[in-house]
């Protein structure tokens, strides 16, 4: 990181002298977006024989660059093997969503930006203790986020989570191109609240969404510049919500891409017609998860003292 990164990222008068005056260039990227690495589908019955994505790290390079991104880079589940053939893009970096185990048992996904493979080795060797996954993060000076905050996709939430999040992590995921308007619109009322970084990304899993969420920041001209400018609160937010329909879309997408990929599931190929029924069901459960949540973090009182309380702008403990 050269020395002109590092004031920048811990100064706004100075990103503003040295960066975002420097030309009227704006960058984009897509910071959530996953490919064919991200691995097995995660539903019971179907985690030995669907993956998460069929979609090529190649095609959502190229799709991300039809659809205006400036730089690129994948976020695909606890793995950076899809970046392989993207490494001779001058434009690519290395990102990866992490599954994390909480102090409380729960699991909570955490996207981690602009890595190396050693971060990506010790983060997932850390990743199951949450307090020496922000030990090294933090001394390493990474950029990383809580991801869609209000959905229940990695299970069960325990109040402390929030606690934890509030203390310790620097950016929320404010907008997921797949998740219901109100759990992204609750996710940005609470960064507002809490003085977090608010970060967007499609979250797509297919190709028809790739590109259609995304993160800006005005004046930035590289990775390095485009991440100080987030941490100096430059970044915009922009792009689509998701829906049960697109969310349908998707999964019939996948399904797909199984027949293809597996021809003999096509003896599976009349359970087909449960597919609305199964992203109705889970719609709704996003949602009970989301207004639950909601209205516990709205209600409730001061936070309690977290065990090693660090300042919670993550500014301050980089100037240090």
């Amino acid at each position: 990181m050269s020395s002109m990164g590092t004031f920048t990222q811990i100064s706004q008068p100075l990103y503003r002298l040295f960066i975002s005056g420097a030309d009227n260039c704006t960058m984009r990227c897509d910071l959530h977006v996953h490919s064919i690495a991200s691995g097995m589908f995660n539903v019971p019955g179907l985690d030995r024989i669907c993956r998460e994505s069929y979609t090529g790290p190649a095609e959502v390079y190229e799709r991300l660059k039809r659809m205006g991104m400036s730089v690129v880079t994948l976020t695909d589940h606890d793995s950076i093997d899809g970046a392989e053939g993207l490494r001779r893009h001058p434009d690519f970096f290395l990102s990866e969503e992490v599954t994390v185990r909480m102090p409380s048992g729960t699991e909570m996904h955490m996207g981690v930006y602009d890595i190396t493979e050693r971060d990506h080795v010790e983060i997932q060797r850390r990743r199951s203790d949450f307090v020496a996954l922000l030990m090294y993060l933090t001394e390493r000076k990474l950029f990383f986020s809580a991801n869609h905050v209000f959905s229940g996709l990695t299970g069960r939430r325990e109040e402390e989570d929030f606690h934890w999040f509030e203390s310790y992590i620097p950016a929320f995921e404010t907008r997921n191109g797949q998740m219901w308007p109100e759990a992204n619109e609750s996710a940005a009322r609470l960064a507002t609240r809490l003085g977090k970084i608010a970060i967007a990304g499609s979250d797509s899993h297919t190709i028809a969404g790739v590109g259609h969420t995304f993160t800006e920041v005005p004046g930035a001209r590289t990775v390095e510049e485009f991440f100080a400018g987030l941490r100096t609160g430059h970044g915009r937010i922009h792009g689509v919500h998701g829906s049960c329909g697109k969310l349908t879309a998707d999964v019939f997408s996948i399904v797909r891409s199984l027949f293809m990929d597996k021809p003999w599931t096509l003896a599976l190929s009349p359970l087909a017609v449960l597919v609305p029924a199964f992203t109705a069901g889970h719609w709704v459960n996003e949602i009970r998860f989301c207004r639950k949540w909601t209205a516990t973090i709205e209600r409730g009182g001061k936070r309690k003292r977290m065990l090693w309380d660090l300042d919670s702008n993550f500014e301050t403990n980089w100037a240090s």
